[in-house]
């Protein structure tokens, strides 16, 4: 599997934490839209989509299964974070 392309679209709102959505095609064929860019305590990381359930929490809608690929996704989207203007 590889990313193939990322986009970022940055989000600059005074006091939010959220600073940007991504969304990743990978292998030329499958895309994965609204991946959210957080501000962290300890720096930016990732947000996969997610829809709140009945009971109030959230759950993925797509995520990484090991962490191998979370950060491949991660390192993909932060990359071309700090591109974008």
């Amino acid at each position: 599997m590889q990313i193939t392309s990322v986009s970022v679209r940055k989000i600059e709102k005074e006091g939010s934490r959220m600073k940007g959505i991504a969304s990743v095609l990978i292998d030329d064929s499958f895309a994965i839209h609204d991946i959210r860019i957080i501000e962290g305590d300890n720096g930016l990381f990732i947000a996969m989509p997610s829809r709140k359930t009945a009971t109030g929490g959230y759950r993925d809608i797509a995520h990484p299964i090991n962490p191998d690929v979370r950060k491949m996704f991660e390192d993909a989207i932060l990359e071309q974070y700090e591109k974008a203007e």
